[in-house]
């Protein structure tokens, strides 16, 4: 049994009602300049982050809500390449635009790719990503043939990625983008060089996925609050103002734990889908992380991947363990959920706070029209 206590049928009007006119006229409003170039300031807040171990991972207040973000994109992945090789695909090939550390490194090599180019615009953090693959190399099995890999420091809200390619006539099966395009969002033409990297070099009937905040949420907690920030024990969002959302450059400050501390932009999802089309993109699908969820949780494939991933932590009403927050409001949801019976525990949740925290996001699937 899993817990989605907090999600309730709520309506996304903020950012629509009051973009009504800038919606329409959205290619002749000028953009707003900035004199900060915030790509500087994300890529050496994650330059400077320093690799943990698992033993110091397993003591975050957000271990199981990291392991439920990387549970969801495990699931994306992996259904993504699923009809990539159902279309015929038997050597794909990926692009991870915005790659890190290299986190979805053995989600690549279990979906048996055959090629992959990791771009990231945080030099040490590619360094890293490098690191883990060619430590991966050397542990592989004598007969396992493991994918070949390109990796690539560039900001890919203003560089042409594909002038940096090993292979000059690559193509790509799927882009996967996590977590990573709402920093281009910044001014229109870093938000159109993202696209336009991400899109460019996929095959006709090739992939963009990737998860990123949901603006219409974001908004409609700014204006519930009483000030110009929200948020809980483990997270914090501050803008400047509220009452007036630009469609690029609104930019809002995000902290996740010790995890994130950094300027975001909002995508305003609509004119997102609209630039896509520029590219010759089709939106398949777009889900809050909530609804993607709940419908992925009733495959029971998936249901056993997110328990060897530990994506939910175990809650009982009776003994709670150790639970990730000391605080007992933290599982009232999940208490309320036990107490209406015939519920076989333990039970698989998320504390509170970790629950408003990653239902800040969506998913996104786009596909290259031929």
């Amino acid at each position: 049994m899993t817990e989605t206590a907090g999600e309730g049928g709520r309506q996304m009007t903020g950012i629509k009602r009051k973009h009504g006119e800038e919606e329409k006229e959205e290619e002749t409003v000028p953009t707003k300049r900035l004199v900060t170039d915030h790509g500087v300031k994300v890529a050496s807040h994650y330059n400077s982050l320093q690799e943990v171990g698992l033993a110091a991972r397993s003591r975050s207040r957000i271990f199981f809500m990291r392991n439920f973000n990387n549970w969801l994109k495990s699931v994306l992945i992996g259904e993504i390449l699923e009809q990539v090789r159902g279309a015929g695909s038997r050597q794909v090939s990926v692009l991870d635009l915005g790659c890190g550390k290299g986190g979805d490194l053995l989600k690549w090599r279990r979906g048996g790719i055959s090629h992959l180019v990791c771009a990231d615009l945080a030099e040490v953090s590619v360094e890293q990503c490098q690191s883990r693959y060619n430590d991966m190399k050397r542990r592989s099995h004598f007969n396992e043939k493991l994918f070949s890999a390109q990796f690539i420091t560039a900001d890919c809200s203003k560089e042409v990625l594909s002038e940096k390619f090993d292979d000059s006539e690559l193509m790509f099966d799927i882009c996967s983008c996590q977590f990573v395009y709402h920093y281009s969002f910044e001014s229109e033409q870093k938000a159109d060089m993202m696209l336009r990297n991400a899109c460019e070099r996929l095959k006709p009937g090739g992939f963009f996925i990737g998860t990123t905040p949901d603006a219409f949420e974001l908004v409609k907690r700014l204006e519930a609050s009483d000030s110009t920030s929200f948020g809980n024990e483990v997270f914090k969002v501050s803008f400047q103002s509220k009452g007036s959302y630009p469609l690029f450059g609104c930019q809002y400050h995000f902290s996740l734990e010790d995890v994130v501390n950094v300027p975001e932009f909002l995508v305003y999802f609509p004119l997102f889908e609209h630039m896509a089309k520029r590219h010759n993109m089709l939106l398949v699908s777009k889900q809050r992380f909530s609804e993607f969820f709940k419908e992925k949780v009733k495959d029971e494939q998936h249901r056993s991947l997110m328990m060897k991933m530990m994506a939910l932590e175990p809650f009982t009403a009776e003994v709670r363990g150790q639970p990730a927050s000391d605080s007992r409001g933290e599982y009232s949801h999940a208490e309320e959920h036990c107490s209406r019976g015939s519920i076989k525990l333990p039970l698989g949740t998320l504390s509170q706070s970790e629950w408003e925290a990653t239902s800040i996001y969506l998913v996104f699937v786009f596909q290259k029209m031929s």
